[in-house]
């Protein structure tokens, strides 16, 4: 049996110093120690052996195993020894060539417009918003005191996904949300994508912006909301601006107006971008309408309200001077990187 050990020693010593990968090293240790390798076959028949033998073999045997091991950690770190400086010639950095200058991304015109009116409304304490841009007809039109017949709806033709469920066509549905899950004073902007289906033109698109706001408290009045948007302007346009409002009518509000801003780019002189008049339309607002009120489960009795509502398309052509609302969209680099 010594016999043995040793021809195994002799014939492990030859396998693992010709082993070139490591797999090969596995593959010997598998062959010589595994669990049905050589040594093993070996130690198992000492059972055999008489009682002044097995502690002698078992030396050996020992001396063997420890042999082979070592020789084989020896091996697989030379091996992985050369790997590595064989990697590290081939994947060789020349430090001294002129690396290659990364691309900056840019924020979209659309959201620096945004973050700025976000922060002005924040600045007067407003919170920020957001409700599902799937939903329900009643939020999106009933409850906003806009009934199945009402002619309003012609206006905002949507996407119906059912009868009852359609793509939200303005962010106010938020508001209703809001008056039903807070109690007043209620202050907040709703910003989001909305969705109307109306053909792509320079001014139009299925797809488009809105900011819509909401104060909700007792004794607010028309003088609040003209403050409120003024110092919108102010902030947006530069502190020369000036609003107008004029009457107008939205189903949800009572009374209702339009309100413009002297016109940013000559001063209320007249020019391309106000077509001579001096003014600028900029959105639509107005006193909450009772029944909307009462829809989102406040006392119209108790508390009054204002409501506004922007188009953030129409904020950033205004602010850059642009033309046509489909360059917002076409994901053009050279125009974008000009923001």
């Amino acid at each position: 049996m010594r016999q043995q050990l040793e021809e195994i020693k002799k014939n492990a010593e030859a396998v693992l110093k010709a082993a070139n990968s490591l797999e090969d090293l596995d593959a010997a240790r598998v062959k010589y120690l595994g669990k049905k390798g050589e040594l093993t076959a070996v130690l198992k028949q000492m059972g055999g052996l008489s009682a002044e033998e097995r502690p002698v073999i078992g030396q050996v045997a020992n001396e063997v195993r420890e042999f082979i091991q070592n020789e084989l950690d020896e091996r697989v770190n030379e091996l992985k020894s050369s790997l590595q400086e064989a990697k590290l010639l081939t994947e060789t950095i020349d430090v001294t060539l002129p690396g290659e200058e990364c691309e900056v991304g840019h924020r979209h015109p659309l959201s620096i417009v945004l973050d700025e009116v976000k922060e002005i409304f924040q600045g007067m304490g407003f919170d920020i918003i957001s409700g599902p841009e799937v939903e329900l007809d009643y939020y999106n039109f009933e409850a906003l005191n806009i009934p199945k017949d009402h002619p309003a709806r012609d206006t905002q033709d949507t996407f119906y996904i059912t009868e009852n469920i359609l793509l939200r066509t303005q962010t106010s549905p938020c508001q209703i949300r809001a008056m039903e899950e807070r109690k007043p004073p209620l202050r907040v902007i709703s910003p989001g994508r909305v969705y109307r289906s109306d053909a792509v033109d320079a001014t139009h698109s299925p797809l488009f912006h809105q900011i819509e706001g909401l104060v909700v408290d007792e004794g607010i009045t028309m003088s609040d909301l003209k403050g409120t948007l003024d110092t919108l302007a102010k902030k947006l346009y530069g502190p020369e601006t000036k609003t107008r409002f004029r009457p107008h009518h939205f189903p949800f509000t009572e009374p209702s107006c339009e309100v413009d801003v002297s016109c940013f780019k000559c001063g209320g002189k007249g020019c391309s971008m106000c077509k001579g008049e001096g003014w600028v339309e900029i959105l639509g607002a107005g006193m909450v309408h009772p029944k909307v009120l009462k829809n989102g489960g406040i006392d119209p009795d108790k508390y009054s309200g204002f409501a506004f509502g922007l188009g953030l398309e129409r904020l950033t052509m205004f602010r850059f001077g642009l033309d046509d609302m489909r360059m917002l969209y076409e994901n053009d680099v050279r125009f974008l990187e000009q923001f």
